[in-house]
């Protein structure tokens, strides 16, 4: 008898079913999620076009042969670079327009793959540090100088410059993922935080 007073409370009680979000809540998270989705979109499109520019570009400007070469395989090694990257992308943009984003556990799970692209997103501009210093040591090789400039002196220009270049991609990374992507992630944090 106790067997089937268990079987009867085990049939009343559905475990399976997560706390779904109310639509009007849901609507609201949709719209941050759809900036956020833009501006993958407007980034991608925008890279797509540039690289090849960048490379077209480089055939106008009347500089020798070898470093023309060098510059073309380097944009060459960033466009690999950035083609895996937005592989990685691509996965939390296809995420987001994910129609089972009604519960609160699928939001959970999504903000974990925010959390991942953001750690993607930061190792993507760390990945051109080396492209970074590879392009200075060319442009310094490159370019003549007068005797003037003692070794020393060269080898300090070229460690401010290199200084300067990474603390300017960090910030400009901070201040871009920030900007085209935090708010919106924070904002969707903040309305998540208020359906506990």
């Amino acid at each position: 008898m106790d067997l089937d007073n268990l079987k009867s409370l085990w049939n009343k009680e559905d475990v399976s079913e997560t706390p779904e979000i109310s639509t009007e809540r849901q609507k609201e998270i949709h719209l941050p999620l759809e900036k956020i989705r833009k501006n993958m979109r407007n980034e991608f499109w925008s890279t797509i076009i540039l690289l090849p520019i960048v490379l077209i570009a480089i055939w106008f400007f009347n500089i020798p042969f070898r470093f023309r070469l060098y510059i073309e395989v380097l944009v060459a090694s960033m466009t690999l670079v950035t083609v895996f990257f937005f592989s990685k992308f691509f996965k939390l943009y296809r995420e987001i327009n994910n129609p089972t984003l009604g519960t609160y556990d699928s939001l959970k799970d999504l903000f974990h793959q925010f959390e991942l692209n953001k750690q993607y997103y930061l190792s993507f501009y760390l990945s051109f540090v080396p492209f970074f210093v590879c392009e200075i040591i060319i442009i310094t090789e490159s370019i003549p100088y007068s005797h003037q400039y003692t070794d020393g002196l060269l080898a300090v220009k070229f460690i401010i410059s290199i200084l300067f270049g990474l603390f300017a991609l960090y910030f400009l990374g901070n201040w871009w993922f920030q900007h085209f992507y935090g708010k919106y992630i924070d904002k969707i944090k903040k309305l998540v935080e208020d359906l506990k």
